[in-house]
């Protein structure tokens, strides 16, 4: 029986870096049946918001999406699409794993983290209102469900994946309650796994921990806004966002997405890189049950951009999405 999974294109570059995975996904066999749906600004034109509610029900019907890149206005316009499917489905773990691809350039090698990140509310929710003119109070709602919740899964996760350590990164010396809530949580749950290491950094300093000595870390994990700003640090450290996958996970539904931008600049160009796209299907099809498929696209993946003969622009290279594609088909 075919799998039924979402698939949700996004702006910009998304159309032809969903086009090319999903081209390397058939080209493994694996029976998958895509219901096609817009969201972002393609939506907005044709039906008046940026989330329609027949995407949300898609995913909610199929339990499992792939998205590529959608834009988010910067100080104004649509709220984030991205945002609103994590809320309205409950996708409450984000899960950004952050590794070294072979022949890929990056200021240090061997690196092999995965940050945690609680998906679901937070100073990120983007809860705002204007008290007065010339005054703007933005609330950071912590809950002691989502908090325990998130520190379970960071756990199993870890020990699922045979992980050492657990390092929850939190201000609680500022933010005494929110931040000390999420601390708090973490440590009650933490004693139920006596054979996982850990530890408490604040924010801060885990920023320059990353970039001065990523090994000291294994399994991050973090409150929402936190996750944002961390996942992207530490995605610097192995190339970029380009090469570096995502994953949003509920009790419900999963969505796999691409993180970068929709780069609107070079759209329509055949010029774009649907490597992050291509990874968060690599983890989609472990999702379901499918991991022959996604070792071997992995494994393609690695072939084509150590063999330095077929890579796009911003590896260095000259090809196009579709040649590139390509590559990894016949690698395949």
């Amino acid at each position: 029986m075919a799998h039924k999974i979402t698939l949700i294109p996004g702006d910009g570059i998304g159309h032809e870096v969903s086009a090319a995975v999903v081209r390397i996904i058939e080209a493994t066999k694996v029976a998958i049946e895509w219901e096609t749906l817009i969201a972002g600004a393609e939506a907005i034109d044709r039906h008046g918001t940026p989330l329609p509610p027949e995407v949300i029900e898609s995913v909610r019907r199929n339990g499992v999406a792939l998205k590529g890149p959608v834009a988010t206005p910067v100080g104004g316009g649509f709220p984030s699409v991205n945002v609103g499917l994590r809320q309205a489905l409950d996708l409450y773990a984000n899960l950004r794993p952050v590794r070294n691809l072979p022949g890929v350039p990056s200021r240090f090698g061997d690196i092999d983290l995965i940050i945690v990140r609680e998906n679901t509310e937070g100073l990120y929710s983007g809860l705002e209102h204007e008290v007065v003119p010339g005054v703007v109070e933005s609330l950071k709602i912590v809950t002691e469900r989502a908090c325990t919740r998130i520190s379970i899964f960071a756990f199993e996760h870890a020990r699922k994946h045979k992980r050492r350590k657990v390092t929850v990164v939190h201000k609680a010396n500022i933010m005494k309650k929110s931040d000390g809530l999420f601390l708090q949580c973490f440590r009650r749950v933490g004693v139920e796994y006596p054979d996982i290491e850990r530890d408490e950094k604040i924010v801060d300093n885990t920023c320059m921990q990353l970039v001065m000595n990523p090994y000291q870390f294994d399994v991050l994990l973090m409150e929402n806004l936190y996750g944002d700003i961390v996942s992207d640090l530490a995605a610097g450290l192995v190339g970029g966002l380009g090469v570096v996958p995502s994953a949003n996970i509920g009790e419900k539904a999963a969505l796999f997405e691409a993180v970068h931008g929709s780069a609107p600049d070079i759209a329509g160009k055949n010029i774009a890189n649907p490597t992050a796209m291509l990874l968060s299907a690599v983890m989609m099809l472990d999702h379901i049950n499918e991991p022959e498929a996604a070792a071997r696209i992995a494994a393609a993946l690695n072939t084509v951009i150590q063999s330095k003969k077929t890579l796009t622009r911003d590896l260095g290279g000259t090809a196009s999405t579709t040649e590139f594609s390509d590559a990894i088909i016949a690698a395949l």
